[in-house]
């Protein structure tokens, strides 16, 4: 096993384990105001000190990463699916479907992805976690779509799926249990990609302010930091989001190239 896919999926399992457990592990409430503590300095008492209003910032930081999780979690799953859905349909059935799909992801790639997403977003003033996770999934399907669908039309060439057309094998049968198997391991490398993807412009909605109103996110803390950021001692608060961000993507990008060449036979041929 790869170095680099070890290290990567070891990034990523951290990340989920403080997604998970980072509420209870958070030693004190994130919405427990103190004024008097405001701007206090890294130490024994705030491991990472506090912000404008002397909440604790490694509380935010956790909480921060259950926000992440969650919405990176559903959106590469739901995306995924989506994507994946279309690419077969359309790499299977060609013709009319597959320049209805294909027309609908040209549009979409060429529209500015991130300028979408803030479209959608703004449209309420308060964007909620559901509606954020909505604007995220809207084009970022389109990539799973692309891959899916190249895969398929190069598989439906090959011999065993022309055999199982030919002992009367239906649409369904052929792309449940002969295509889809076999796309599976592009789909992950998509969605290891993509987890990083969507932490980042998650995290840069939420620092234009158009993030989900949730409790707090990383976003949302690195716009609160960077307000501050020349104010002696308080560095660290917009550092310690960034660098968690960073850990995330870093982490997706190893694990996801370490993927690809694992399951690239003409990659493992070298």
């Amino acid at each position: 096993m790869k170095p680099s896919l070890v290290i990567g999926a070891s990034m990523l399992a951290v990340f989920i384990v403080l997604g998970v457990c980072g509420p209870w592990l958070a030693p004190s409430d994130p919405t427990h105001l103190d004024l008097a503590g405001r701007f206090a300095a890294p130490s024994a008492a705030h491991w990472l000190g506090t912000d404008t209003n002397g909440i604790d910032a490694l509380s935010q930081l956790l909480w921060g990463a259950r926000t992440a999780l969650i919405v990176s979690g559903v959106v590469v799953g739901i995306t995924a699916c989506i994507g994946t859905g279309l690419g077969l349909v359309a790499g299977w059935f060609g013709g009319v479907v597959d320049e209805l799909v294909m027309r609908a992801v040209d549009i979409l790639m060429a529209f500015p992805g991130f300028l979408l997403n803030i479209a959608i977003v703004a449209t309420v003033a308060r964007p909620s976690l559901g509606l954020t996770i909505a604007a995220l999934c809207a084009n970022g399907w389109v990539g799973y779509a692309r891959v899916v669908r190249g895969q398929v039309l190069a598989l439906r060439e090959r011999d065993f799926i022309q055999a199982a057309v030919a002992l009367g094998a239906g649409h369904g049968r052929v792309m449940g249990r002969h295509l889809a198997p076999n796309v599976l391991g592009p789909v992950l490398v998509q969605a290891t990609f993509g987890l990083g993807g969507v932490i980042l412009v998650e995290a840069s909605l939420a620092f234009l302010g158009l993030g989900p109103q949730v409790d707090y996110t990383w976003g949302a803390m690195l716009d609160q930091g960077t307000q501050f950021l020349w104010k002696a001692g308080y560095a660290h608060y917009a550092l310690a989001p960034g660098l968690a961000i960073m850990w995330v993507v870093i982490g997706a990008n190893l694990a996801g190239d370490a993927l690809r060449d694992r399951l690239d036979p003409k990659a493992r041929g070298r």
